[in-house]
């Protein structure tokens, strides 16, 4: 009989192309997984690996197992949620986000679970950080359990099949502009005004620098980036200095100070939605299920308290 180990362990060598990088995804040595294959080898009693060069390829047979393989180890995570008790000893989630997602939503999230321990079996998490699309096919490969993304309505963003959604909400963004700026004592902009103005943005291939990048495409305009930096903080921050302005998303900001203004676009409201995404075969799960219920409990405790346009901004992509 097949060991399912041995076979996640081929699965997961034809995912990243050699056995160091499989090892590490797994959280094993090389030498473990290489121990796998060969008892899986004992097994057919034929190689499924081959030498390539410095690293490895599958063999007609090892892809024939692989692609037979995958969704049985699919079906069986699913099957293994099924039945897993809500009460169990201890869990394990591995769960990636959007920084100002991990900071303005995940963390509280997880201290809410926390809090209700005499409800809730011990949760042992995973956290890091990942872009949307990254995050995505995290999620759809089994790197990661469960992720929380954006989608810009400027940018969709695809979900692979086998990988389910659930909406959360809608974040705004705002344009923060310095209080003595010419446009602040307007309780709305139009992009129209903006055209001219110096920008401070997210680095390039970040979502959130394509979505300011697309956001005059319609008008013929570039925005002219003077200063780029990953963390919202430092764009709020040049923008009090006057060197620029900025489009920022209200999740996870703090109060603004006296020194900038948060204005919406009149006539193009900028807003992503909020998503948690999961594998299918996760879909029973009861970490799952309660984590994302709380997600969705913090979320729309934070729509309340950012949804007004003077919602401050500190955070990160």
């Amino acid at each position: 009989m097949i060991d399912l180990q041995a076979l996640r362990s081929l699965v997961t060598i034809e995912r990243y192309g050699s056995v160091i990088a499989a090892a590490d995804a797994l959280g094993f040595t090389a030498s473990a997984v290489s121990q796998q294959i060969k008892k899986l080898e004992r097994t057919l009693d034929a190689p499924v690996l081959e030498r390539q060069g410095r690293g490895v390829r599958l063999t007609e047979r090892g892809r024939l197992l692989v692609a037979e393989g995958g969704p049985l180890l699919r079906e069986l995570e699913r099957v293994t949620t099924l039945v897993e008790s809500p009460v169990l000893a201890k869990r394990r989630l591995r769960v990636i986000a959007f920084s100002t997602a991990m900071r303005g939503l995940v963390a509280p999230a997880l201290a809410l679970y926390q809090s209700s321990g005499d409800r809730h079996a011990p949760l042992e998490t995973l956290l890091r950080s990942v872009e949307p699309e990254a995050a995505v096919q995290q999620v759809a490969r089994g790197d990661a359990d469960l992720a929380v993304v954006h989608n810009w309505s400027s940018i969709p963003l695809a979900i692979p099949a086998g990988v389910r959604a659930q909406a959360l909400g809608f974040d705004e963004a705002d344009v923060v502009l310095p209080a003595n700026h010419r446009l602040a004592s307007r309780p709305a902009v139009d992009r129209s005004d903006l055209v001219d103005e110096p920008w401070a943005a997210t680095p390039a291939g970040a979502i959130c620098h394509e979505a300011l990048m697309r956001l005059f495409a319609d008008l013929g305009v570039v925005p002219h980036v003077v200063a780029e930096d990953p963390e919202f903080a430092t764009l709020v921050a040049l923008a009090s200095a006057g060197v620029a302005v900025a489009l920022v998303p209200r999740l996870g900001r703090g109060p603004l100070d006296a020194s900038v203004v948060a204005r919406p676009l009149r006539d193009v409201p900028q807003r992503r939605a909020i998503q948690v995404v999961y594998r299918d075969s996760m879909a029973g799960s009861p970490a799952v299920t309660e984590l994302t219920g709380l997600l969705r409990e913090v979320f729309d405790r934070t729509e309340g308290l950012v949804g007004g346009q003077e919602a401050g901004g500190q955070g990160a992509v």
